[in-house]
């Protein structure tokens, strides 16, 4: 039976780095809540879906925001999460580490949106900072990591070891290409070990046009996802893992539902509850890594499935252009 991360990263934008205190009241409650006047499209409603369809998620939050707004935000985050009984893991944004009211580190002079622009010593102070702010939230069994845009190095599994976690979900194969100290992970996309961590890659394939894509809600077709999932099954794999974010089910604006991406959404939903017998979503929480010594050939999607990804979201561009709801 193939295991199915279905990741969800949990994020707080405010838009802009100027007047944060003042915008991020309207920005908690659009990113968290999605409230639009065709109803409420954000956390609240993906947890809802999942338990819909007896499915768990795995919730990756960001809690650096809370050393700028304080702690009562994430905790408030935290509790939806653990309420609805799904697990939370944990992630980093270092956007947030110059807005801190105190310093947390001696050099904040500049916005370092990347982990690995930070050095060993400054990564494994920022972990050990977010897990006590998830851990002062309420959050418990953390035991993954993922770096916010997928922003790791070397330095960054050996401080995610050092900070006590087993699991790190960091690497993307799509972005190994620019980073020459990744060459020998190359296409990687089943879980490796790496020092004291397993690596559970991003999921990656080739599309019908060729190209490397990762196994993204916003990122592929209905027919993209099921295909790779059910050759990964056939296969043999260990694990898939799917990315998706918080406020994914709204359009860019923020102000109303995303069709396509909700329809999205449900149709994985209703896909991995039916074919319960081949695909297990779990977490990383107890999980025993069983990283594999050889990765497999890439899967391949259908030409139809990457043209019909192309379809949905030109319509959907089109639909944002024109105001549509």
């Amino acid at each position: 039976m193939l295991k199915v991360f279905f990741t969800v990263d949990v994020e707080v934008w405010t838009g802009g780095w100027d007047r944060l205190d003042e915008r991020f009241p309207d920005a908690f409650r659009r990113h968290v809540y999605g409230k639009t006047r065709t109803g409420d499209w954000g956390l609240p409603r993906k947890l809802s879906i999942l338990n819909e369809h007896g499915l768990r998620g795995v919730f990756f939050v960001e809690p650096l925001f809370a050393l700028r707004f304080g702690l009562a935000p994430l905790q408030e985050v935290v509790g939806l999460i653990q309420e609805a009984g799904h697990e939370i893991q944990m992630h980093l944004h270092t956007e947030w580490v110059d807005e801190a009211r105190e310093p947390i580190l001696s050099r904040t002079s500049r916005k370092r949106p990347h982990l690995h622009e930070f050095t060993p010593a400054e990564q494994l102070c920022l972990l050990q900072e977010a897990r006590r702010l998830l851990a002062d939230a309420g959050a418990t069994g953390i035991s993954a990591f993922r770096a916010g845009s997928f922003g790791m190095d070397l330095a960054t599994l050996e401080a995610v070891g050092a900070a006590g976690l087993a699991v790190d979900s960091s690497y993307n194969a799509m972005l190994a290409a620019s980073r020459p100290e990744f060459e020998r992970f190359g296409l990687a996309h089943q879980p490796f070990r790496e020092g004291a961590v397993v690596e559970y890659p991003m999921t990656v394939y080739r599309d019908g046009g060729g190209r490397l894509r990762h196994l993204q809600l916003t990122a592929c077709s209905s027919d993209e996802m099921e295909d790779i999932l059910q050759q990964g099954a056939d296969a043999g794999w260990e694990a898939a893992v799917l990315l998706s974010h918080n406020f994914e089910l709204l359009n860019q604006a923020r102000n109303a539902a995303e069709p396509i991406v909700v329809e999205r959404y449900l149709r994985l939903a209703r896909f991995l509850s039916r074919h319960g017998d081949r695909f297990e979503t779990r977490g990383f929480e107890g999980l025993v890594p069983e990283p594999v010594s050889v990765q497999p050939p890439l899967a391949h999607a259908s030409l139809g499935s990457f043209m019909m990804r192309n379809i949905e979201q030109a319509w959907s561009r089109l639909r944002d252009l024109v105001g549509m709801d």
